[in-house]
């Protein structure tokens, strides 16, 4: 197991030690971590705090600011939630252990093995996206300070600001330091935000594959041994045997799912409440007449990451309710009408647990789906014409 986990889930490891979410890290290096991240988060909340009194009332800049602001609050949001619920963290990677180990031929290991490696695609690919999506969205205020010097003209041009917060000084004077300041304390940010979706994203891909092996063993045992020992003195004891061990496998996968729910859930209704109102506020930035084209640009990127975030874990969540279903048609599908009475009531039981899917949600209120992510998206727009109404 320990190549396996080097090979399919080190990235998601070394992330999680970064931000000191991960569970078997000592107490102290934990909470070292923790303080280094929030002292990072904070340094940014302070300005955009400062730069919200600032405003005066002004609603345009309020909104612009509260589009930074809830970012960094989502960053804190998601770093506590591993932070304080280590001990489900560590039951869900012991169970990864426990699940590898009890692979019993080599057709379930490739498919542990593929969901596996889809995870550490999927987070490679994830992760790559957001730290170069941040560089380049800070990267872009130094646009203005190159030009000036490619192509100067009459007068400086004005300061295209890393994001919006104020920082007590001549921001023109001290703008790379302030620069070298966004770009630390981001990439930081993102770090914690990478972790925590990653870690969650290889938790569903890996409960999707327990819920592909036992479909896979059903449709085995039914189909190859079940028939040819049909007729055998043993085969009712080989069948319950098989059958009890899938059934087995199948509630470890149901309370898998369950306590990534109960791990995630609160932390995913605060996620999803804020990124619905980040995506119609930077909407309302899009439309504005008085932005140029790098902060349009910008705002652009925003949104794109924003949907980018909620599309993966509607995704995942869409795979989940698949892999949960496919359970019960695996099993009907089959020749279960060929075995023994006693081994059609096991998997009766078995196809009644998979009437109703396994779904990924935000405190039972909100269920990720490709469906209800149009919603959202529809939501969003609502609220975007609302506060265009009140520009």
């Amino acid at each position: 197991m320990n190549t396996n986990w080097n090979h399919y889930y080190s990235l998601v490891k070394k992330l999680s030690l970064l931000c000191g979410q991960w569970p078997y890290q000592k107490p102290v290096t934990r909470l070292f971590c923790l303080i280094l991240m929030t002292l990072s988060t904070l340094s940014m909340i302070i300005p955009q705090i400062a730069k919200f009194v600032t405003c005066d009332g002004n609603l345009q800049c309020i909104l612009q600011t509260m589009s930074a602001y809830l970012l960094t609050t989502i960053t804190l949001v998601k770093l506590y939630t591993c932070y304080f619920n280590r001990c489900k963290m560590k039951v869900l990677i012991d169970q990864l252990f426990v699940d590898w180990d009890e692979l019993e031929t080599p057709e379930e290991y490739e498919i542990l093995k593929k969901y596996a490696s889809n995870g550490r695609r999927y987070s490679l690919g994830y992760s790559l996206y957001y730290y170069f999506g941040v560089y380049v969205f800070v990267s872009m205020s130094l646009v203005p300070q190159v030009l000036d010097v490619v192509s100067p003209l009459n007068q400086s041009r004005p300061i295209l600001p890393v994001y919006p917060g104020y920082y007590f000084i001549d921001e023109r004077k001290y703008f790379f330091y302030i620069y070298t300041h966004a770009m630390m304390a981001w990439e930081i940010a993102v770090t914690v935000i990478v972790s925590h979706d990653c870690m969650l994203l290889i938790y569903i891909e890996h409960v999707c594959s327990i819920f592909t092996l036992v479909g896979f063993r059903f449709e085995q045992l039914i189909y190859n041994d079940a028939m040819k020992i049909l007729h055998s003195h043993t085969s009712d004891a080989y069948l319950r045997k098989h059958i009890a061990f899938s059934v087995y496998t199948h509630r470890k996968a149901l309370k898998f799912a369950q306590l990534i729910g109960d791990t995630f859930s609160l932390t995913l209704t605060i996620q999803l409440a804020l990124n619905t109102v980040m995506i119609s506020i930077t909407l309302l930035q899009v439309t504005q007449q008085q932005a140029d084209i790098l902060q349009l640009i910008r705002y652009v990127m925003y949104v794109v990451g924003q949907l980018v975030h909620l599309f993966c874990l509607s995704f995942e969540g869409q795979k989940l309710i698949d892999h949960s279903l496919q359970t019960r048609d695996k099993i009907y599908n089959s020749l279960w009408y060929e075995t023994p009475p006693k081994s059609q009531k096991m998997l009766l039981f078995v196809m009644q647990k998979s009437l109703q899917p396994i779904f990924l949600s935000a405190s039972k209120i909100y269920i990720f789906s490709m469906e209800n992510f149009t919603m959202i998206m529809q939501t969003s727009m609502s609220y975007f014409t609302v506060l265009s109404s009140l520009e």
